[in-house]
């Protein structure tokens, strides 16, 4: 009998524990060093920051002075469009119903697209419904009231929508002029921005334009932080008005540096050089203004040159520019021409009889934003952009139905914005 605690057979085997079966772990590799935005050079900065929008630009100034720096010399040299200001209109009835609908609706805003800021005047009703846009510029929105005697200088609202400031400018002081012995038959026209000093504050120089007698006088209120003071100027002597001042239109439009008023049924403009805030009278080209052609002045997209386009005769979209040469025009030469033929049959229902599609066709405005495109409305047809590069013609619907307003008054920022503006 074998003795306890002894086997028979073999002698048994140690086996190896699980872990000691397993080969030993590959080395780890080594780790690869991470690319942090620390370690971007000013060029690949740069580059990046041009590739960005404008409001993700000036998000991306925020994050740190490196940054700001770099975004400040990003910028573009001109503001970006955000969108646009207009009171909107019922659809017109087609001919011979009245060509508008007379309700005073509200101003709203537009955005250019999905990425554009939902802006607002942050109106009351009972205030929105009586106020009217007269001037949109350098990231101010000028309001009026609706209804209001044209004789007496009025008071103007200042609303910087993008900050949320504003500002409710009184009327000037009766000492400001002495003697005034115009008030009795004086035309109140309109108001404009003549300069902005800070583009985040509320400090700003405006002008209200009167006819005083049978000549235009500039009133210019000084805005700094909400205090506001008036001066008036002299009347223009030279400048006379030999016309009803009804004619003008209420809103002024800036291009090329100087600011405009149309007048209707008129071969000449009212210009004012907001530098030396000087009037002139303007002419334009005599296939025009000798005609009676609808005819608007704005800046040349690529260029910012003074410009005016008409639809002549509803068949052909003129574009003229300022400029002398032999050939000129009153110093207007004839830049570009292009068929509208084509592209109004495009709009339902428009009559094709030319006689009816004169009446019911017209140009509104070239758009302030200088982005190609043109404004159209018509009588009872809708209301339209066009673009001059790509021929593109939009119908412009709000989702409510009712058209875009006229005038259309693009908006874009005070720029550059003070945060970002170089220092001297």
């Amino acid at each position: 009998m074998a003795p306890k605690g002894k086997c028979r057979g073999p002698k048994a085997q140690t086996l190896a524990s699980p872990a000691a079966a397993r080969p030993p772990p590959p080395h780890p590799a080594p780790a690869l060093s991470a690319t942090t935005v620390a370690d971007l050079t000013e060029e690949i900065l740069h580059a990046i920051l041009r590739s960005l929008t404008p409001a993700d630009l000036l998000r991306a100034a925020l994050a740190c002075h490196r940054w700001r720096r770099a975004a400040s010399r990003a910028l573009p040299p001109a503001p970006p469009l955000l969108g646009y200001f207009f009171h909107p209109r019922g659809p017109a009835e087609r001919p011979p119903a009245p060509t508008d609908d007379k309700t005073h609706y509200p101003a709203v805003f537009v955005p250019l697209d999905a990425a554009s800021p939902r802006l607002s005047l942050e109106l009351n009703p009972g205030a929105a419904r009586g106020l009217s846009i007269n001037d949109v510029h350098l990231g101010l929105v000028l309001l009026l009231l609706h209804d209001r005697p044209k004789s007496l200088l009025p008071r103007i609202l200042a609303i910087d929508p993008a900050s949320r400031r504003r500002v409710l400018m009184p009327p000037p002081p009766r000492k400001t002029l002495r003697g005034d012995r115009w008030h009795g038959d004086r035309s109140v026209i309109g108001v404009a921005v003549l300069s902005r000093a800070h583009p985040s504050r509320l400090s700003f120089d405006a002008v209200c334009l009167t006819i005083d007698g049978d000549l235009p006088r500039a009133w210019v209120a000084s805005v700094r932080d909400g205090d506001c003071t008036w001066r008036a100027l002299p009347r223009a002597e030279g400048v006379v008005v030999d016309f009803d001042p009804w004619w003008f239109e209420a809103r002024c439009v800036h291009a090329a540096g100087n600011i405009y008023w149309h007048i209707c049924n008129s071969s000449r403009l009212l210009q004012l050089d907001p530098r030396t805030l000087e009037f002139a009278f303007m002419p334009v080209p005599s296939v025009l203004g000798d005609h009676f052609q609808k005819y608007r002045i704005g800046e040349m997209p690529e260029d910012g040159r003074l410009c005016m386009a008409a639809i002549v005769d509803e068949e052909d979209l003129q574009i003229w520019v300022r400029g002398s040469a032999r050939w000129s025009d009153r110093g207007w030469l004839l830049e570009r021409e292009m068929c509208m033929t084509k592209v109004l049959d495009t709009i339902p229902e428009l009559p094709k009889n030319s006689r009816m599609r004169i009446l019911c066709t017209w140009l509104s405005d070239i758009d302030y934003a200088r982005t190609g495109k043109v404004f159209i409305k018509t009588w009872g047809y809708g209301r339209y952009s066009f673009h001059m590069e790509t021929g593109k013609l939009e119908h412009l619907l709000m989702d409510d139905g009712k058209e875009y307003g006229d005038p259309m008054y693009a908006y874009t920022l005070a720029w550059p914005p003070e945060f970002l503006a170089p220092k001297h």
